[in-house]
C-alpha cells in the first residue's frame, strides 16, 4: 500500500515585498509520516522562509501545501492545533519561572487545570527542568533551551519543527534533547529538523533535503546521498561539494 505524505509541498514559491529574488523557488517536495525530516543549508538558503510557511507564519507568494491533508493557505487553524514549532531563538518570557513560562504556553493549545501541572511536572523532571526556583533569565543556556523545547511539544503534536534545537548549549543538554528527539520520532511524531550540524543531522535524520537559493539541490538519506558521491565520506563533505565553500551573510 503507498503511504500518503504528512506533507505535500507542491510549486511553493515565495517573493518577498519589495524584492526581486525567490526566497522559495518553485519547490515540491513530500515528507512522510514518522520521518525525521532535515532541511539543511547555509545562511540565506531559504531554510528559515520555509519553515515559517510550513508553520503558518509566512504566507507563500504561489504554490500550495497539505499538512495531514489540510491545506495551509484555507485551514490555518486546524494545522496550528496539530505542530508542535520550537523556534531557534528562545521564545520565554525571561521574567517567568519555567512554570509560569509552560502554564503560559500550555494554554494557548488548550491545556489547563491539574491536567496541564502533570504534563509539566513530567517534563521538567525528564529535561531537569527548574521549576520556580529562579526566574527563567537566571537560568543557563542549556537550561532555557530544554524549556523552549519543552514549550513546544506540552501538547504532544503530530508533527514537529525544531530549527537548530541544540544550537549553543552544553553536551549533557544536547543529549537529553536529542535522545528525547529519537524517541518521539520512534513512537511515531513526523520531525521536520534545520541544523547547522552536519554529524548531528547524519545521525539524526531518516531523509534530509538540501536547499540553496531557494531551491532543493538534492534530498534522500544521507548514507545514500554520501554513498552516491564517492569522493564524500560524510555529510559535511557532501554539503560542501554542493553549496560550495564560499561564506554567506
Amino acid at each position: 500500500m503507498a503511504r500518503h505524505p504528512i506533507i505535500k509541498i507542491s510549486n511553493l514559491t515565495k517573493i518577498y515585498k519589495n524584492s526581486s529574488d525567490r526566497a522559495i523557488d518553485d519547490i515540491s517536495l513530500s515528507i512522510y509520516p514518522g520521518e525525521n525530516f532535515g532541511l539543511l543549508g547555509p545562511n540565506g538558503a531559504g531554510k528559515t522562509t520555509a519553515i515559517s510557511i510550513l508553520c503558518t507564519l509566512l504566507q507563500p507568494s504561489s504554490g500550495d501545501v497539505l499538512i495531514d491533508g489540510l491545506s495551509l493557505r484555507t485551514h490555518g487553524k486546524e494545522i496550528k492545533k496539530i505542530i508542535g514549532i520550537v523556534p531557534q531563538d528562545i521564545a520565554l518570557y525571561l521574567k517567568l519561572t519555567p512554570f509560569e513560562n509552560l502554564s503560559f504556553y500550555g494554554s494557548l493549545y488548550g491545556l489547563k487545570g491539574q491536567h496541564l501541572k502533570d504534563i509539566i511536572n513530567d517534563y521538567c523532571e525528564k529535561f531537569g527542568i527548574a521549576k520556580n526556583r529562579h526566574k527563567t533569565s537566571e537560568l543557563s543556556g542549556g537550561m532555557r533551551r530544554r524549556i523552549n523545547l519543552t514549550a513546544g511539544i506540552l501538547h504532544r503534536p503530530k508533527i514537529l519543527f525544531l530549527d537548530e534545537p541544540t544550537v549553543g548549549i552544553d553536551v549533557q543538554s544536547k543529549k537529553i534533547i536529542i535522545d528525547y528527539l529519537h524517541e518521539i520520532n520512534n513512537n511515531g511524531t513526523t520531525i521536520i529538523y534545520t541544523s547547522h550540524y552536519m554529524e548531528e543531522a547524519e545521525n539524526l535524520c531518516s531523509r534530509i533535503g538540501i536547499i540553496d537559493k531557494g531551491k532543493i539541490i538534492a534530498k534522500g538519506e544521507p548514507h545514500q546521498l554520501i554513498e552516491n558521491n564517492k569522493d564524500c565520506i560524510n555529510l559535511e563533505d557532501l554539503f560542501l561539494k554542493l553549496t560550495g565553500r564560499a561564506l554567506r551573510d
